[in-house]
């Protein structure tokens, strides 16, 4: 556990650290946790001490009733490569936890040799998009979060509720009970609650949809999507095919942004890729350090 200010940030790691071997820092998305990297991290875990986190008010890590923009997340993540020590490190990153990733390094711009951010969350700030669409939506969204469910009889109740909902039954079954087991937690009379409780869900999508439809304003320190232009260590943007095409626009919007950055494409899946297929993302993100390795 580490302590930044009043926030505490859950860290598993993988591989033992040892003089000469690289880190690398995973990111997860918004409602996930930490462990659901587990697959990744282990194949990395001979060759790297692979660090996976529970964001703020994810899993273990600490709570607050607000502080949820994106420049909050990205405080923690710099909060970690100060306390890890991280230079030249490697990083993966999925969805709003990409985003945390690359905003981190433009501010810690020693800290990463290489970022694969898969689907990050991100708006074209100085031309933002009005999406009217979304816009209408946006409330309807936030309402279903809030409406679900949070409390489960079970630890095996919960497994078996959420392995037959479409959009974890594609999930790797040993991610699913990552996702089950530290994602939750037990209460007194036995039943399970998720960490990542509804009303905390809502305040963090309430401004990545903000991002989505074009609306997204930041903080008292301002836009942060700005500094994408200062991320200097290259980085490639994925996106999946079964996506929604927001998600598309948005990696593209990243993809520009940033100084150096190459593309990659993920067939024949959809948002959670580092569920349903960990070993695609391996692969694809060794083949992109191999790649710019050749080019030095």
């Amino acid at each position: 556990m580490l302590r930044r200010g009043s926030i505490e940030l859950a860290i598993y790691r993988w591989g033992e650290p040892r003089a000469g071997r690289p880190a690398l820092l995973l990111s997860h998305g918004t409602g996930f946790c930490g462990p659901v990297w587990r697959s990744v991290a282990e194949a990395f875990a001979s060759e790297f001490v692979a660090y996976a986190i529970d964001r703020r008010g994810h899993g273990a890590s600490s709570k607050p009733a607000d502080a949820y923009h994106f420049a909050d997340f990205a405080q923690d993540i710099a909060g970690i490569i100060d306390e890890l020590q991280l230079e030249g490190a490697y990083a993966v990153g999925h969805s709003a936890g990409a985003t945390d990733l690359l905003l981190a390094a433009a501010q810690r711009p020693r800290a990463f040799r290489c970022i694969f951010a898969m689907e990050p969350t991100v708006m074209n700030q100085t031309a933002p998009k009005q999406r009217p669409l979304l816009q209408a939506t946006r409330e309807e969204r936030l309402r279903r979060v809030a409406r679900r469910r949070a409390v489960f009889p079970s630890f095996e109740q919960l497994f078996e509720d959420y392995r037959a909902r479409p959009a974890f039954r594609d999930w790797q079954p040993e991610l699913l009970q990552a996702y089950v087991r530290y994602g939750f937690e037990q209460q007194p009379d036995g039943s399970v609650s998720l960490r990542c409780a509804p009303q905390l869900e809502q305040a963090m999508l309430a401004h990545i949809f903000a991002a989505m439809d074009g609306t997204y304003r930041g903080d008292a320190s301002g836009l942060p999507f700005g500094l994408l232009s200062q991320v200097r260590c290259p980085t490639c943007v994925a996106t999946t095919e079964g996506s929604q095409p927001i998600f598309k626009e948005m990696a593209e919007e990243a993809r520009q942004s940033l100084p150096d950055a190459t593309a990659h494409h993920f067939a024949g899946v959809g948002h959670s890729v580092v569920q349903v297929k960990p070993d695609t993302v391996v692969l694809a993100t060794r083949r992109f350090w191999a790649e710019r390795a050749a080019e030095r």
